[in-house]
């Protein structure tokens, strides 16, 4: 396949979904207040319906982890996914001083820009800590949320006191070698089968993007999501949390913090599964999160 959105080595993709989804990513100009000029914008868009869905991605990923939920999603609903600002097939350059709080900004002008209505926003792990901080900024944009082992309550990039120079590149570099990036992804499974060369050039694909390692010292040296411990029982909208039983990467004990913290929450567990349930048990996750929305409207399902 050919995506001009994309970087060369995604002719290298031979899973189906895989395939499906960089096929499907387009860029598109979104203006905000950050910069004098447009942003380009990955993003990728699928089905129909009343109630829109965004999918918003983890730490040092892109929207590719999505590419075996977002098509089952699309089956009900008009389902996008976003690059987030700083991450993924987004651009780098225009904003170079990355944070929380610019990434909020850029995602509210996607929002504006592309979607225009409250949507359903699903977050996994990073995102998950993001489509909270963008929920408590942004109520009437989130109709009901979705986190998927979502961080919020856990610290923010351990990596944080490692971007000083010359120790930032040094980081980085370690994040970028395959090795590194094939043991977290083992670790990210609970079926190592999962660790396949197409899942790990997803992973791996945004690593060839312009400035990758300066947003990625940018964004961990401005702290991360580490602020929202005590904001996050302020969320109003209904919530789903889907949690991997067999979590590696952040364990199991914040799955039932954020039940316990969120008012209006409902906790599903999926066995046999790691740290990704919309990688390695996406069937399982789609219909929990459509259960989860028929409840809330009958019409949806």
């Amino acid at each position: 396949m050919s995506n001009p959105a994309l970087p060369a080595a995604a002719a290298g993709l031979t899973e189906a979904t895989s395939v499906a989804m960089a096929t499907a990513i387009q860029s598109v100009e979104v203006q905000t207040s950050l910069t004098e000029n447009p942003i380009p914008t990955a993003y990728a868009l699928a089905g129909s319906g009343d109630e829109p869905v965004l999918l918003i991605h983890g730490f040092d990923s892109s929207q590719l982890e999505f590419r075996r939920l977002w098509p089952l999603l699309a089956q009900s609903h008009q389902t996008w996914a976003v690059d987030l600002l700083g991450f993924g097939f987004s651009d780098r350059i225009q904003c170079p001083q990355l944070s929380p709080a610019a990434i909020k900004q850029h995602l509210y002008a996607f929002w504006q820009q592309m979607i225009r209505r409250p949507m359903v926003l699903v977050g996994a792990s990073m995102g998950g800590a993001a489509a909270i901080d963008f929920a408590l900024t942004y109520p009437d944009a989130v109709a009901s949320l979705v986190l998927i082992d979502s961080a919020g309550f856990a610290a923010g990039p351990a990596m944080g006191n490692l971007m000083v120079p010359p120790l930032d590149s040094l980081a980085t570099g370690f994040l970028r070698s395959a090795w590194v990036r094939r043991s977290i992804s083992k670790s990210a499974y609970f079926d190592k089968a999962f660790v396949t060369p197409d899942a790990e050039l997803c992973a791996a694909l945004h690593l060839d993007c312009p400035r990758w390692k300066e947003a990625l010292i940018a964004f961990t040296k401005s702290g991360g999501y580490n602020f929202l411990d005590d904001k996050i029982a302020q969320i109003t909208q209904p919530t789903l949390v889907i949690w991997g039983k067999q979590d590696r990467i952040l364990g199991t004990r914040d799955a039932g913090r954020f039940q316990q913290a969120l008012p209006h929450s409902h906790l599903v567990w999926i066995d046999a599964c790691g740290h990704v349930p919309h990688l390695e048990q996406p069937q399982h996750t789609a219909e929990a999160i459509h259960t989860f929305l028929s409840r809330l409207c009958p019409t949806s399902a």
